[in-house]
């Protein structure tokens, strides 16, 4: 304990924290102010901006000052708190880390289907994946309630909970910085995009900035997302062979990799046809139809989201604690 670090001793106990309570109901969270703050900033510039480039530089500006904006904030409530005591300045650092990590948050929203899913209670399963998934779901067969909840695992993994923990062990090895700042950074990038990152009206201009920067500040923790899933399925050759040959074809730079990691591993195939707001809309097929998409493997594809995470924290803490 006389050489534990307080970064490593933060990072774990936020982990620990998510595992155990996540993000309850009604409590306050860091992306409640940055939904809150994007949703006003894009009805002002919806509302005012007519011409196109007012708009793309109306995201550019709420991009870069949500993000860096986000970073200080988390910046000075830790500074703030460990200078009132050093002890409320880790609890502080814990309880904004956790907020960052969505492992079990990702878990509950797949109980949140299955439960209806497997009782029989079609309509109940696809009401509650309407609000996790952006596709209409009122007509979604079981199959199809499957296939989309495991997209939603295998999209959400890099976004939701590697790519925060990434960030989060690089500010830990800048202790001027600290783990914060860049965790909440990334989440406010990942908001951004969540909510106006679309290529369809009227966000084609305003979220054209935030889509793009999202992308790349997510392309590596996704690619060592998919390298951790291939070499913890004990075949990495044949699961990196499937992401080479197929992710490619998705239009996404990361979401196809990552999704294509998780059909290669269980065995599935995922994307294909799907219905936005009424229209049609066909994804490039990922992996191969080995098996059938079941709820059994949509256990496991959790299972690996947080046997990755556990890797990742575990290497961190190994090399934070000794540096």
């Amino acid at each position: 304990m006389e050489r534990a670090n307080p970064a490593a001793i933060a990072l774990l106990m936020a982990a620990i924290v998510d595992y155990l309570i996540g993000d309850p109901w009604n409590w306050p969270h860091p992306v409640q102010a940055m939904g809150w703050i994007i949703s006003h900033c894009t009805h002002l510039a919806i509302n005012y901006l007519k011409e196109w480039w007012q708009r793309r530089l109306a995201g550019i500006i709420l991009g870069v000052g949500l993000i860096l904006g986000s970073g200080f904030v988390g910046w000075l409530l830790v500074r703030v708190a460990t200078w009132l005591h050093p002890f409320l300045g880790i609890v502080i650092e814990i309880v904004l880390l956790a907020s960052c990590f969505a492992a079990r948050s990702l878990r509950i929203a797949a109980i949140d289907v299955l439960t209806p899913l497997t009782s029989g209670d079609l309509q109940l399963a696809r009401t509650k994946l309407s609000q996790y998934v952006g596709r209409d779901t009122t007509q979604l067969s079981e199959t199809e309630i499957l296939r989309a909840l495991l997209e939603t695992v295998a999209e959400n993994t890099p976004d939701g909970v590697t790519a925060p923990l990434f960030y989060a062990i690089i500010g830990a090895f800048f202790p001027s910085v600290g783990s914060v700042p860049l965790a909440l950074a990334y989440k406010a990038a990942s908001t951004l995009d969540s909510m106006v990152g679309y290529r369809r009206e009227p966000y084609t201009d305003l979220g054209w900035f935030v889509a793009q920067l999202e992308d790349r500040l997510t392309w590596l923790p996704c690619r060592l997302t998919v390298l951790t899933l291939a070499l913890i399925s004990r075949q990495p050759r044949r699961v990196l062979q499937i992401c080479r040959r197929d992710a490619i074809k998705d239009p996404s730079p990361n979401s196809g990799w990552s999704e294509c990691a998780y059909a290669a591993i269980l065995g599935v195939q995922l994307g294909g046809t799907n219905i936005y707001s009424g229209v049609v809309k066909h994804k490039p097929l990922l992996g191969d139809p080995l098996n059938p998409i079941t709820s059994e493997q949509i256990d496991l594809a959790l299972q690996l989201t947080r046997h990755c995470f556990l890797i990742w924290l575990a290497i961190a803490i190994s090399v934070i604690s000794y540096q």
